[in-house]
């Protein structure tokens, strides 16, 4: 063989090694760090209930060694063991976890943990995802750090397909003013800088607080009064007496027309505020109520 013929087999064979399940690559994290792994990790420690969500939906539960204390969703998660909550965690139980990489989130995550961790040799990825399409970049991101590069591409892939067919049905049609109350005394909602404005907006509504400075701000009755909500929805985990409780005090002022017209709902927190996959269901249930006289499939 000469001598451009064994260089040729050479590159072959590097090209080759590089691409195969045991190879080492390195990442660039939503903090511009640069991750490096040896192979794909076996032993996953997630930081935040939405990661978890989003590696239990990538097939990867078995992976997973530990969670923070709310990963809740799916049940098989609640097994798992904790390490803490994800502002308070526990440095000593995940070094003794021996990840192989721990996946963390700048939305809450104290970078002091981040860099005790690295101290312990233990690679670190963040994500921060800030808007709905973010989260499906960060679920085939997910994908490809993990070693399930073609799950996360697919998945992403499908969640875009159903927000996209809900912005094309909504974008053409009249945007109703929504309150969302995330929090009763004081009273507060969110701003655009928020998931839940990203989910009213491709809902097909307006925030009523979208341009508040504060990204939860409070906000007086007498600013509801003013803008006159045509929609409101109170965001809990809870169902039943709670959300009886809160409707109940809507209902004393008639002159809003959320009142009125009788459309003051209860939205499930959890398909709200977490990054995950089901934030797609929660886009899903309020263009519902947003938008009923759509025919949603």
């Amino acid at each position: 063989m000469n001598t451009k013929g064994l260089i040729f087999l050479l590159i072959i064979m590097f090209i080759c090694v590089g691409d195969g399940p045991g190879r080492a690559a390195s990442f660039k994290d939503a903090l511009g760090r640069i991750v490096e792994l040896e192979s794909p990790p076996e032993r996953i420690v997630s930081l935040a209930p939405s990661i978890t969500e989003i590696l239990y939906a990538l097939g990867l539960g078995e992976q997973v060694v530990g969670v923070t204390q709310f990963s809740d969703y799916p049940q098989a998660a609640l097994k798992k063991p904790k390490v803490g909550s994800y502002i308070k965690l526990n440095v000593e139980r995940i070094i003794a976890l021996r990840p192989d990489i721990v996946i963390g989130t700048a939305d809450g995550n104290k970078p002091r943990i981040v860099k005790l961790l690295e101290q312990a040799s233990i690679p670190v990825y963040i994500i921060n995802p800030r808007k709905i399409r973010d989260i499906l970049k960060t679920i085939s991101t997910l994908g490809q750090v993990c070693g399930v590069r073609d799950k996360g591409k697919a998945l992403s892939s499908e969640l875009k397909e159903k927000v996209d067919r809900i912005y094309k049905q909504t974008s053409i049609l009249k945007k109703p003013l929504v309150f969302l109350q995330i929090n009763s005394k004081p009273l507060m909602t969110v701003n655009k800088m928020t998931f839940h404005h990203d989910i009213i907006r491709l809902a097909g509504g307006i925030n009523l607080a979208g341009e508040e400075t504060i990204i939860y701000p409070k906000i007086s009755m007498e600013e509801i009064l003013l803008k006159r909500p045509d929609i409101i929805l109170i965001s809990t985990m809870e169902r039943g007496r709670r959300f009886a409780r809160e409707r109940e005090k809507w209902l004393l002022w008639t002159d809003i027309p959320a009142v009125k017209n009788n459309r003051i709902h209860a939205i499930d927190s959890n398909l709200m505020d977490r990054a995950s996959p089901r934030i797609i269901l929660g886009l899903e249930k309020m263009a519902k109520l947003l938008h009923p006289e759509v025919k949603w499939d």
